[in-house]
């Protein structure tokens, strides 16, 4: 006997999807928004750092910790944001943390010091170690299959925009407000930005923006204890303390050998993390870091994949941006060109793979690897030919977009492939743990490569050959990610 669909149900049924799927991407545009703030936070201040040293009458070490202050509080505090917007509900987190990021700027733009300065920076980075895991928990939340693709190519190409515009509008407001207003401006950018994102996410978040975990018939103490013990204040710590003992050696290698202790020190605190997260599991409670997700192979080789590609791959602007300045005697806003080309191919690569990455896979960042081994060589080719008076350093450009396709191709796909395969109760924190990878491996990259890149220079007197071994480097480590990327492909069958 067939059944007779009411059709005024299934009008309603209609009308409350395309509600719900507007609502998605209405979500989507907040998180794009503010890690947009956040990202152009970052390049913007590349550019800046001349002007606010003349402007403080800072230190090289002030002017090192503007970069290293943000880095070293966003990389300690991404798990445990993570795992508290799983528990706690991320969407209002994700607006604390714009929250913060949006003050700290106000101070930052205002600082009458360096101290004062670098202080604002340490906020901005809690700011955004909070928002940033927020935004990747959510994206899995509320996309599935195609659309998640799409959306993560969308976060993509605003990681590509916003690295293509941060230096040149940095150039732009430094010209416009001269030498001290100028770089303060380059901070007072994101409070419009930050303003607008609170508003929207006020407006279009779902409710509750802050969850709680627990029977809600419990008394208000016991439940306030089971959040608690379900966001493993211990293990929190212990991973904090890991990652600080690991990045700053990297980030303050010049102060005393003895920094370098901090190394040994930070592997004896992951080793003790694994434990405690292992025997608190045991124990009934509900660990920060579910470690079964590392028996996801997607979800291991995905991460390790990006650790390696930053490792390698962020050197290159650091790199590109020492020779064509130092080297070749380009301006600062010339140095920032360089990277334009680049980075708009970056962001449509990733909106193009983003839309098929179901479809190709792992194959889309394999391609993406390839293309970067490609960018290296041929920029080596360049830097050779322009050290021997054959070719103009402009060819860059050229050389350095197969770079930025690769970036596109490799970075948002890899994200979503990584997390296709983790449980959404653990999207936060797996997102973090894989940012927290990138960020180690950023430190670490630029560290030892710049290392290798001066000590070629001392030894040539040649920023030519000191870049191209600098790339050779690089390129070492883009063949290992490639390995595991294949490995990964066939892990998956």
């Amino acid at each position: 006997m067939n059944q007779r669909v009411n059709p005024v149900t299934a009008e309603k049924k209609r009308s409350l999807h395309s509600e719900q799927g507007a609502a998605r991407w209405r979500i989507l545009t907040v998180i794009l928004v503010a890690l947009f703030m956040s990202l152009v936070g970052v390049s913007i201040v590349n550019v800046a750092l001349p002007s606010i040293q003349n402007g403080l009458h800072a230190s090289q070490s002030d002017i090192q910790w503007v970069l290293s202050g943000y880095a070293l509080t966003f990389g300690v505090v991404l798990v445990s944001a993570g795992r508290a917007g799983d528990i706690m509900g991320r969407g209002g987190l994700f607006l604390i943390g714009t929250a913060i990021f949006t003050v700290s700027s106000v101070a930052a733009g205002l600082a009458p010091d360096a101290t004062w300065l670098n202080g604002a920076r340490f906020l901005q980075g809690l700011g955004s170690g909070l928002l940033s895991p927020q935004g990747i928990g959510m994206i899995q939340q509320y996309f599935r299959g195609a659309e998640r693709g799409r959306a993560f190519g969308y976060l993509g190409t605003v990681v590509g925009f916003s690295v293509a515009i941060g230096p040149v509008l940095g150039g732009l407001l430094i010209e416009l407000g001269g030498p001290d207003m100028g770089w303060r401006l380059t901070f007072l950018v994101n409070v419009p930005i930050g303003l607008t994102t609170i508003i929207l996410g006020l407006l279009w978040f779902p409710r509750p923006l802050i969850g709680h975990t627990g029977n809600p018939a419990q008394p208000p103490s016991l439940r306030n204890s089971s959040i608690l013990r379900s966001l493993d204040p211990i293990g929190a710590g212990l991973l904090g303390l890991a990652v600080l003992a690991v990045l700053f050696p990297f980030m303050e290698s010049r102060s005393s050998p003895l920094t370098w202790m901090l190394l040994p020190a930070g592997l004896l605190l992951a080793y003790m993390w694994v434990k405690w997260e292992r025997r608190y599991a045991r124990l009934g409670g509900s660990p920060m870091v579910d470690l079964d997700i590392f028996s996801i192979s997607s979800f291991t080789n995905g991460t390790l994949i990006m650790t390696l590609y930053f490792l390698g791959m962020t050197s290159v602007w650091v790199l590109v941006a020492l020779y064509v300045q130092m080297g070749t005697g380009k301006t600062a806003f010339e140095a920032g060109l360089f990277g334009v080309p680049a980075a708009l191919l970056s962001a449509y690569a990733a909106t193009w793979a983003g839309k098929r990455v179901l479809l190709y896979g792992r194959r889309i960042v394999i391609y993406g690897l390839l293309l970067a081994l490609l960018g290296l060589a041929l920029s080596v080719l360049v830097a050779f030919l322009h050290e021997k008076g054959m070719a103009s350093v402009w060819w860059l450009l050229l050389t350095l977009s197969f770079i930025g396709l690769a970036q596109g191709s490799v970075i948002s796909p890899n994200q979503a492939l990584t997390l296709a395969d983790v449980p959404l109760a653990h999207a936060g924190s797996s997102g973090a743990i894989m940012q927290t990878g990138q960020r180690i491996g950023t430190s670490i990259g630029i560290a030892v490569i710049t290392a290798a890149t001066f000590a070629s220079l001392d030894a040539s007197s040649s920023w030519a050959i000191a870049v191209m071994v600098g790339f050779g480097v690089i390129s070492l480590v883009v063949v290992l990610t490639l390995m595991v990327a294949i490995k990964d492909l066939y892990d998956r069958g």
